[in-house]
């Protein structure tokens, strides 16, 4: 088959868009390089089959022609050559038309239907039967030629030249799927599941056996019985098919082997990514057998484990990541557990002016820088913004994950956060509060969130609102100071002050120098 002519069949008009123009030009070019490297390997492996019987018949069989028998020796070699030649042909018209049968999916350069995908899956076995026929067809024939010398001659002919077809054959679709791998590869692509085809493991295996071991075996052994007192297999016969045998066993197996262990390692390279950590990794699935199957459910199980990191991604920036990781190992149920945790609250100060005097979205840009700073120093200093309350954030430390260090943590976070804030256009009022307090999911079955309920929450709100007045706006409860350590030092005790709904006094501390 020739490159003009595959050509000729296999252009396929233009689409308006680049990216099914660009679809259409790569199967084009996968099926083009399909026809090119198919028929010479079909073509030389029937020719290659055909010469061995070819050989062994004329000059090694038992029941060869007798040396001065020209005339029926020439007459087979005649026949031979001529049904060689109608061979190639007919071989590479039934490959032309399988081509063209593929332009009603490459043409479309859309979705495969699963029509489509079985077609493609079971090109190889198609092609092969065409060879098979002819291998069959070339057995009545020259079985009938040889009727007129002997039966046992005849039939000893038409069962060497149906041994070498099926050999022959057998081979030839372990090439003709090989070569199809990248079509099928393209055509499988975000397909569920490859459908059933001819060979799946099990049959390969044994496929294998039998070219490697069954046939060269049970060819000598037939061989080597004097079944019409003409002879047995001689020396050189015998090396003949031994030679022939090794070969044969030697493609047979490796094909087999290869098609068996290439996909298997994909898998196995896929997974050492998955292993790594990314989630994204598909292998292609270029087999329709039990092996098609492990690469369809790698490919299901990498977008399965895909699509969950991204849930557990936007669940994370939507609840915090201690927060989706606590659901996702343990569940979710209302209620809570006492913890002691560290709360900073922050508040924009003048937020109703700025919303009064600015467009909507320069408003909603300048929040987001904001809390971008806000997000940033909390997490640095292990907490996680519980909640953001219009131009207002609460953040946590100590829950869900315990910090026995929470109340230095928190106070090294809000000195962050106000120098952070400093070169904002925005102006923010920081309060820091410690304590007991109830964490855990509030709300109802249908809709709920994780929070915290307890006095430190309001003692930081309550700071915040005062801080607003004072240097630096940022004020921390004094009893968050005896319980911060190292942090300590860079904090002062101030006033004692009884907080708006709260009867008790609270000792104030303001950072040093500020």
């Amino acid at each position: 088959m020739t490159a003009a002519v595959t050509r000729d069949f296999l252009t396929m008009p233009g689409g308006d868009q680049d990216a099914t123009r660009s679809t259409a030009r790569r199967r084009t070019r996968l099926v083009r390089r399909f026809g090119l490297l198919l028929a010479p390997a079909l073509i030389g492996a029937n020719v290659a089959g055909g010469a061995v019987v070819f050989v062994y018949l004329a000059f090694l069989s038992p029941h060869r022609p007798a040396p001065g028998d020209t005339i029926n020796t020439l007459v087979n070699t005649i026949v031979f050559l001529g049904y060689l030649g109608f061979g190639i042909l007919a071989g590479s018209l039934s490959s032309l038309l399988e081509l063209i049968r593929l332009r009603r999916w490459l043409r479309r350069a859309g979705q495969i239907s699963a029509a489509d995908r079985l077609a493609t899956l079971r090109l190889p076995a198609r092609l092969v039967r065409v060879h098979a026929v002819l291998w069959l067809v070339a057995a009545v024939v020259f079985t009938g030629l040889n009727l007129g010398d002997s039966l046992a001659e005849a039939l000893s002919i038409g069962g060497t030249v149906t041994v070498g077809g099926m050999t022959t054959c057998a081979v030839s679709y372990l090439f003709a799927e090989r070569l199809a791998r990248p079509l099928v590869t393209e055509v499988m692509a975000g397909a569920p599941e490859p459908p059933t085809v001819v060979l799946g493991v099990r049959r390969r295996v044994l496929l294998a056996w039998a070219l490697g071991s069954a046939v060269p075996i049970g060819g000598i052994f037939v061989g080597m019985l004097d079944l019409d007192g003409q002879g047995t297999l001689s020396q050189p016969a015998l090396l003949f098919l031994s030679g022939v045998g090794l070969l044969v066993s030697l493609l047979a197996t490796l094909f087999t082997a290869r098609s068996i262990s290439d996909p298997v390692e994909s898998v196995t390279a896929g997974l050492r990514q998955v292993a790594a950590g990314r989630f994204d990794v598909q292998v292609p699935v270029y087999d329709g057998s039990e092996i098609g199957q492990l690469q369809s459910g790698f490919n299901a199980t990498t977008k399965g484990l895909a699509e969950r990191a991204r849930l557990q991604d936007l669940f994370g920036r939507q609840v915090g990541t201690d927060v989706a990781r606590l659901a996702l190992e343990q569940g979710v149920r209302l209620g809570g557990e006492r913890r002691e945790v560290a709360v900073l609250f922050v508040d924009v100060v003048g937020s109703t002016s700025l919303a009064n005097t600015h467009d909507p979205e320069e408003v909603v840009g300048q929040l987001n820088a904001f809390f971008g700073v806000v997000v940033d120093a909390v997490a640095r200093y292990g907490g996680w913004v519980n909640k953001f309350e219009g131009d207002a954030a609460l953040c946590i430390f100590g829950a869900p994950a315990e910090r026995p260090d929470a109340a230095a943590c928190a106070l090294a976070a809000a000195r962050a956060l106000a120098a952070g804030l400093m070169p904002l256009a925005l102006d923010a009022a920081i309060g820091v509060g410690a304590g007991p307090v109830v964490a855990g999911h509030v709300g109802a079955e249908s809709r709920f969130e994780y929070t915290v309920v307890g006095d430190p929450v309001n003692i930081a709100a309550r700071l915040s609102e005062l801080s607003r007045d004072v240097p630096g706006r940022l004020i921390a409860d004094g009893a968050v100071i005896a319980a911060a350590g190292e942090e300590a030092r860079h904090w002062e005790l101030g006033e004692t002050v009884v907080l708006r709904g709260r009867g008790a006094p609270t000792r104030l501390a303001r950072l040093r120098g500020a």
